[in-house]
């Protein structure tokens, strides 16, 4: 009896894992080439464009018919060196004809991350300014050729955020008919400095600056800063019921990705809106504001709900945008090789963990994503 008890472990540990496996290997692969822009790349791990080659992996998405993408080496961008060295690899060193040539090869582009790196995040001592960032002329000319031969867009954070330049950000907004209010945020689980080392230093300086510096937050609450440095913020208790910010889906949208109704979202995001005669938004940020919350949105312009992912309704061209750090995950690479492995999703987070992003993740992220390529591979 003990044996088979043994016996059944065994297969539960090993065998399933392996089946799963061998079931992915034997998966056809279906080449798609991407054309993938990170600009934040610190190292070779390439957490702000993990989530996208984890899903490109499962679903055996490759570059060729046989190669599949890799994590360190198949993008556009910063590319981090030993010793502090590094290369730059964006398309700001491709000519005219380069872009249409990459426009006519690729089906899709991706900009997982423009935000860049800054002289003092890589060199040591107090070097300020950008070393490399923001979207470029060449960026936005691949988007428009991209956009013209219906070819698949999708952008996130960031994008037309700090430091893209204005000419870029009004390009892209035109292109894409959606704008950028000027506002990010992010949901901080405490606020107090002295517990809270997350909290960046400029965020307390530039709102003590403007308010007789004084930061008086204990609790949890959400930061928004504006493009100008003006900096807001909700703490729970007073502006917030719960500071925890939701994305909310609408039942159609939930059936057509397989997405949850609502799912935390506690990273960085960006306030937007759009034009309805081209675009509508599949889920939407929603904060559970007290009366004196809404109250100090309205006195700094801020909407109480705002998209988190958009999409262009016609069908000229396919364009999304998500409107958070949603291709930055803390997944690891290796369960992406195991078909059928989300049914495993609840042994890979822990919800009662308000700051963790797995579960975003495997219940947003991977469904939303996972949809929006295998449709468009299929036209």
């Amino acid at each position: 009896m003990k044996k088979k008890l043994f016996l059944g472990i065994l297969f539960i540990f090993l065998g399933i894992p392996l089946i799963m496996y061998l079931a992915w290997l034997l998966t056809p692969n279906t080449k798609l080439v991407v054309a993938i822009i990170d600009k934040t790349v610190m190292d070779e791990s390439g957490q702000e464009h993990i989530s996208l080659n984890w899903v490109l992996n499962h679903e055996k998405f490759t570059k060729t018919s046989e190669k599949p993408y890799r994590i360190d080496t198949d993008y556009f961008g910063f590319f981090p060196g030993q010793n502090k060295d590094y290369q730059l690899k964006g398309l700001e060193r491709f000519s005219a004809s380069q872009i249409t040539k990459l426009s006519n090869d690729a089906d899709l582009v991706y900009f997982t991350d423009t935000y860049g790196v800054y002289n003092n995040d890589w060199f040591e001592g107090d070097k300020n300014g950008l070393l490399y960032g923001g979207l470029s002329d060449e960026d936005t000319e691949l988007m428009q050729l991209m956009k013209e031969k219906q070819k698949l867009i999708i952008a996130e954070f960031n994008t037309i955020g700090s430091p893209t330049k204005h000419y870029n950000r009004k390009r892209f907004e035109d292109m894409f008919h959606l704008h950028w209010t000027g506002w990010t945020a992010r949901y901080f689980e405490n606020l107090d400095i002295k517990q809270n080392a997350e909290i960046p230093e400029w965020l307390v300086k530039n709102y003590n600056r403007s308010h007789k510096h004084k930061w008086p937050f204990k609790r949890s609450g959400i930061a928004f800063v504006s493009d100008d440095q003006q900096i807001v913020i909700l703490e729970e208790g007073r502006h917030l019921q719960s500071a925890m910010p939701h994305i909310i889906t609408e039942e159609e949208h939930q059936e057509e990705y397989s997405i949850p109704e609502s799912i935390k979202y506690p990273f960085w995001f960006d306030i937007i809106s759009y034009d309805k005669e081209v675009n509508e938004a599949v889920s939407i940020f929603k904060m559970d504001l007290t009366e004196q919350g809404r109250k100090e949105l309205v006195q700094n312009g801020i909407p109480a709900t705002f998209p988190a992912v958009t999409r262009h309704t016609g069908k000229d061209y396919s364009f999304y945008y998500f409107s958070g750090d949603f291709a930055d995950n803390p997944v690891r690479l290796g369960s992406s090789y195991f078909k059928g492995i989300s049914f495993f999703k609840g042994l890979f987070y822990d919800t009662r963990n308000p700051m963790e992003r797995s579960s975003f993740f495997w219940k947003f992220y991977q469904p939303l994503l996972t949809k929006i390529l295998v449709d468009f591979s299929n036209k």
